[in-house]
């Protein structure tokens, strides 16, 4: 139920206004200005009816309070003075609009509705405005260089502008929502809503009713009618992530609905078309869930028109530096640190951690790692201590011998294929022990084997 604020120094006023609102609205009273200001930050009211003159107040000085509080606000001033003179100042001074008293309540009615209705789409405008310059004020938000998301950006490029439905796979943690974004922002339904919904989050008897509203007394609790997903995704796109963990039934819905193009609201007789682009994320294996009778095998081929995976980033090492000193930054903004890189060693053991939880995992790391240190720079003393536990093997005292003259590469050699040796043929702990990464170990080992062949 939307809030609103009456406040006007007239008792009767006050109560007439509260008796008739009340079936539609959540209705504050106030007869002072300070009594009002602290009902609105304290019940954040997006919309208030105020009196020209409160006894001793100027209603116009209130009107510039409410505004320096909440920008957003709007603010329907009353005035028994009519004239155009005191309606074009208030609305020169950022009032939405003006009525007179005696109050004509249906044209009241109509005002709050207006005015409701207009604090709800600015607010959504400003979001908006924001996600976009999330998405693109400092260009692509996904890190990458190499191959295998290169394969993933052609995809980007070539769907962001069709309405085909689509189906992103790929482990937890490897940035599913951040494609959906950069093909919503990336395309020319960047101006329209993106709407978002993890399947998983949401108990099973309420999706439903999140996905496609419902209307007043639909169910115990449905007090008002609600806007659901597909209705507030308009022109848009709806990423509907986790799509593998909604239930069979609701399954059933989602399907009809896609075959349809329409959806009907919970409660409701009444069909609305559906003209938003759907982009659905699992990071389980829907084939196999088919084949367990968990996921219906008609809609995943409606959801699966266009399918491509984000690759983990054990496969993707390449991309490691260039992640890390994009965390780096954006957690010292965050923190308000200013970290300015990372040593070799440090860097090494991260470029041959396993990382099961992908770029998140690599993203709390780093901002673990930039919240405690108390240097310039990041050092294996910065990194959970699991991740360097490898460093504490300890040299064998044992010599490899080099003559004067010996090229570098052959003193490299010598003691690469040394340390090999002593640890067993342990790529991942000799990388770590010379401060390299295991791809680039793995790179000399070859080097080697194709120079002695």
């Amino acid at each position: 139920m939307s809030k609103i604020l009456v406040l006007d120094d007239e008792l009767g006023i006050c109560s007439s206004l509260r008796f008739a609102l009340e079936d539609s609205y959540k209705v504050f009273t106030a007869n002072y200005p300070a009594e009002g200001i602290e009902l609105i930050k304290k019940e954040s009211i997006p919309l208030v009816l105020l009196d020209l003159k409160l006894g001793q107040f100027d209603g116009m000085e209130i009107l510039k309070e409410l505004l320096a509080i909440d920008s957003d606000i709007v603010v329907i001033m009353m005035t028994a003075y009519g004239n155009i003179k005191s309606s074009v100042e208030a609305m020169k001074a950022g009032a939405y609009d003006y009525i007179a008293k005696p109050l004509d309540m249906e044209q009241l009615y109509v005002l709050l509705d207006k005015g409701l209705n207009y604090y709800r789409l600015n607010k959504n405008l400003k979001s908006l405005e924001a996600q976009i310059e999330y998405a693109h004020g400092n260009g692509r938000k996904i890190i990458g260089k190499g191959k295998e998301m290169h394969k993933v950006f052609g995809m980007i490029e070539k769907v962001k502008d069709i309405g085909s439905n689509i189906l992103l796979r790929g482990e937890s943690g490897t940035g599913k929502e951040l494609v959906a974004k950069e093909i919503h922002y990336g395309g020319k339904r960047k101006h329209k809503p993106f709407e978002a919904v993890n399947c998983a989050a949401i108990p099973k008897n309420l999706l439903e009713s999140e996905l496609f509203g419902h209307v007043r007394g639909a169910f115990t609790g449905a007090v008002n009618n609600k806007q659901g997903m597909f209705s507030a995704a308009a022109d848009g796109t709806i990423f509907l992530d986790e799509i593998a963990e909604m239930d069979i039934s609701l399954q059933a819905k989602l399907l009809r609905v896609l075959e349809e193009k329409e959806f009907t609201p919970v409660g409701s007789n009444d069909k609305v078309p559906l003209r938003a682009r759907i982009i659905s994320a699992t990071n389980n294996s829907l084939e196999k869930q088919i084949q367990e009778g968990r996921f219906r095998e008609d809609l995943y081929y409606r959801l699966n028109v266009i399918s491509f995976s984000m690759p983990p980033l054990r496969e993707r090492k390449e991309d490691l530096p260039h992640l890390i000193y994009h965390f780096i930054k954006t957690k010292n903004k965050f923190l308000g640190k200013q970290v300015s890189g990372i040593l070799p060693e440090a860097l090494a053991v991260l470029e041959n951690h396993e990382y099961k939880g992908n770029v998140r995992e690599l993203e709390n790391i780093i901002e673990r790692a930039v919240a405690l240190t108390t240097g310039e720079v990041l050092g294996l003393q910065d990194l959970p201590w699991d991740l360097v536990s490898v460093k504490t093997i300890e040299p064998s005292g044992e010599f490899i011998i080099i003559q004067v003259g010996e090229t570098l590469k052959e003193v490299e050699r010598k003691l690469i294929i040394k340390t090999l040796d002593k640890l067993k043929g342990s790529r991942k702990k000799t990388a770590v022990m010379l401060g390299i990464s295991e791809r680039n170990l793995r790179n000399k080992i070859k080097e080697y084997q194709q120079r002695d062949n």
